[in-house]
């Protein structure tokens, strides 16, 4: 079982707070950090548009991917969200641990 570092935006510390509470809830991730104010600039339909936001970091499993996508679809307010899935080759033993042990202990219950 792999572990994913999960990098995320939304519109708010809210909305972000929102979306990572439903993620842990769901089984889909182990921990779920919301830093506020972030300001974005990107390209979007064209334009340059501005926007502050705030960064979701998910921790889960190669396993949970797949829903964890379809969760954020189904939750969040934005058309097309930023939701990077990046495997993690490296880490602290007894944190990925927890991380596999806690998916894994949802995905049960």
């Amino acid at each position: 079982m792999d572990v994913r570092w999960v990098y995320m935006t939304a519109p708010s510390l809210e909305e972000a707070l929102r979306i990572g509470r439903e993620l842990l809830e769901a089984g889909l991730a182990a921990c779920v950090n919301a830093i506020p104010g972030m300001r974005s600039v990107y390209l979007w339909e064209g334009k340059v548009e501005e926007a502050s936001e705030a960064v979701l970091v998910a921790k889960t499993t190669a396993e949970r991917m797949e829903a964890l996508l379809a969760a954020v679809k189904r939750l969040h307010p934005y058309e097309c969200p930023c939701v990077l899935g990046l495997t993690v080759q490296e880490g602290f033993a007894p944190f990925l641990d927890w991380v596999r042990q806690s998916v894994r202990d949802r995905d049960r219950g």
